[in-house]
C-alpha cells in the first residue's frame, strides 16, 4: 500500500543550477533545514525539513537544458500500472519507472498538453511528513491551454472528480479524490486555463503552493533574497496569496490564512 491514496500530491522538489544557493534561499525563506547530500550519482539530492519533518527536496541540475523548476509527484501503489494508464489516456512517459534503491520508485510523465508531473511509489521514503501546515506544501494546480484534453486525462488517470469553480472570473476546475459518506470527496488540486494575460510562449505547467504566516512579508523576503514577485499579494477566498520566483528562477506560490485542512483548497492564481 502507498503511504498516500493514489492521486494525492505526496512530494515536491526543485531542480537548481546552484544547490548551495537554493539551500540558503529556502532556509531563510521558510526556515527549512537540510538532510544529507545523496551524492553526485543522485544529483546531490537533499531533503528539506520543517520542524524536523520532511517537506521537500532540492537537487542540482545535471544538464543546462533542464528547467529550473518545482515539480510535483502524485502517489501510486504501482508506478508501472499507472504509467500504462497515462499512455492509454493520451499522456507520455518520460522514461520507464526508476527504482531508487529502498527509497521507492519514481517516474515522470506529461499530460496531453505537455505539463510535466511525477509519480512516486513509496518505499522507505514515504513523501511528505508535514503538509498543509506553515512552511510546507498545501496545494498544486496545472495551467494549460487545452482543457478539453487535459480535464478527462487527469480524471481518467487518477480517478479525480472534477468540478468547475462557479461564479469565478477564471476558468478553474477543482480535482477531488472520491471519499465515503456525504461530502467526503477530498480536494487535492486543480486545473486553470492559461489566458492571454500570460506570455504566448508559456507552456503547460504545474504551480505548487506553500503555506506561510504572512504573504506580504514572504513576498518582501523573496525580493530581499534575490527572487522576484510574479503576482503581487492579493486576497482570495482562502486568505492571501502571491506567485513568486526564487533567486534562480523557479516559480512557486504562497498562501496565508487559517492553516489549511487536508480537505481545504487554498486558492488559485
Amino acid at each position: 500500500m502507498a503511504a498516500w491514496a493514489e492521486g494525492t500530491p505526496c512530494w515536491v522538489d526543485v531542480s537548481l543550477p546552484d544547490l548551495a544557493a537554493g539551500k540558503r534561499f529556502y532556509g531563510e525563506l521558510f526556515g527549512w533545514t537540510f538532510g544529507e547530500d545523496r551524492g553526485a550519482q543522485r544529483a546531490h539530492y537533499t531533503d528539506a525539513f520543517s520542524e524536523g519533518k520532511r517537506v521537500a527536496g532540492l537537487y542540482a541540475k545535471q544538464d543546462g537544458r533542464m528547467p529550473t523548476a518545482w515539480g510535483v509527484y502524485f502517489a501510486t501503489d504501482d508506478a508501472v500500472a499507472l504509467s500504462a494508464r497515462i499512455r492509454d489516456a493520451g499522456g507520455r512517459m518520460l522514461g520507464e519507472p526508476m527504482v531508487l534503491g529502498e527509497l521507492g520508485v519514481m517516474a515522470q510523465a506529461t499530460d496531453p498538453a505537455g505539463a510535466v508531473f511525477g509519480l512516486w511509489q513509496a518505499g522507505e521514503h514515504t513523501g511528505f511528513e508535514k503538509k498543509d501546515q506553515r512552511g510546507s506544501f498545501c496545494w498544486t494546480e496545472v495551467y494549460t491551454r487545452d482543457k478539453e484534453s487535459v480535464d478527462p486525462f487527469y480524471e481518467r488517470v487518477f480517478g479525480f472528480r472534477g468540478t468547475d469553480l462557479p461564479d469565478s472570473s477564471i476558468d478553474f476546475r477543482v480535482w477531488a479524490l472520491p471519499g465515503t459518506g456525504p461530502g467526503a470527496d477530498r480536494p487535492v488540486g486543480g486545473r486553470s486555463v492559461i489566458t492571454d494575460a500570460f506570455p504566448v510562449e508559456m507552456p503547460g505547467h504545474f504551480l505548487s503552493y506553500f503555506s506561510v504566516v504572512d504573504c506580504d512579508e514572504t513576498a518582501a523576503t523573496v525580493v530581499r533574497l534575490g527572487g522576484r514577485v510574479t503576482a503581487t499579494p492579493f486576497d482570495i477566498e482562502y486568505g492571501r496569496m502571491a506567485v513568486l520566483s526564487d533567486n534562480q528562477g523557479a516559480s512557486f506560490a504562497v498562501v496565508a490564512g487559517p492553516e489549511p485542512k487536508p480537505d481545504q483548497r487554498p486558492g488559485t492564481e
